[in-house]
């Protein structure tokens, strides 16, 4: 007889109390998704526990998943460098386990003009504030900002806040400078923040858990308990025992007072 229900119990309570965020995470240094030419980059696999088992890997017009150490990148146990980054090094990026788990994917674009848009590389979240920056590989620069390509302000800094961001701010971005040029696109995500988890709520869930689980291995363990009990039992039972025990002992009875009334009889002659 298999113990299923208290299987389920605690593959229940050990789901519920452990934490599911073993998943890893890329990230880039400069932390830009715009690149100059030249510029020295480096990929990172970051996880909880462990990268080792991680490599990372890429997407551009030239190649497709390939590995970093082969025909690009050095790398150096869960990161990856590049020296001298060039146009062609443009692509998608991300890091894959030995399963074929993978993280989040970056994209990186590396430009050979002289002005860059630098923009966050990993998604937004709703509610923060994002500062876009027009530069070229000295200064930033005055410039117009535009999204979707559509003109939104002139700022004389080269840099651009957007406060409070909201799904609506998603789009396409890109600068563009009287003196320098234009940036290439950039696309930035909004992502909305992940739910809040109450110890309240917590503690709410373990209490279902126990209720619903806890009379199904409870139940499980006597059945188990019983049936082993009966399986090891070979002995017959008490009254099948007892009954020839009684049968002999009024069988000896019985021959005693044989040997009495022959006794007597021979006395009284």
């Amino acid at each position: 007889m298999s113990n299923q229900p208290g299987c389920h119990f605690s593959v229940a309570l050990t789901s519920l109390l452990c934490c599911t965020t073993n998943q890893a995470s890329l990230s880039v240094s400069p932390s830009s998704s715009q690149l100059f030419e030249g510029q020295f980059v480096s990929l990172s696999c970051e996880e909880d526990d462990s990268s080792a088992g991680r490599t990372l890997r890429r997407n551009t017009t030239r190649e497709t998943r390939t590995e970093c150490g082969g025909k690009w990148g050095k790398s150096t146990g869960s990161m990856c460098n590049l020296s001298h980054i060039v146009p062609m090094d443009s692509g998608v990026y991300w890091c894959q386990s030995r399963e074929g788990a993978t993280s989040n994917s970056i994209n990186i674009t590396v430009t050979g003009g002289s002005v860059i848009l630098q923009s966050p590389v990993l998604p937004v979240m709703e509610g923060d504030d994002v500062t876009l920056h027009c530069k070229t590989k000295t200064s930033n620069l005055p410039a117009d900002f535009y999204k979707d390509g559509s003109l939104i302000r002139t700022e004389p800094a080269g840099h651009m806040t957007i406060h409070n961001v909201s799904m609506s701010d998603e789009g396409v971005y890109k600068c563009h400078s009287s003196s320098h040029g234009e940036s290439p696109p950039s696309w930035i995500t909004v992502t909305a923040p992940p739910p809040v988890s109450s110890p309240l709520q917590f503690v709410f869930r373990l209490v279902c858990y126990l209720v619903v689980f806890c009379p199904y291995f409870i139940s499980t363990l006597l059945m188990v308990s019983l049936y082993r009990h009966r399986s090891t039992g070979n002995d017959p039972p008490v009254s099948m025992v007892m009954t020839p025990l009684f049968q002999a002992e009024q069988g000896l009875d019985d021959d005693c007072d044989d040997v009495i009334v022959s006794v007597t009889t021979e006395h009284h002659f």
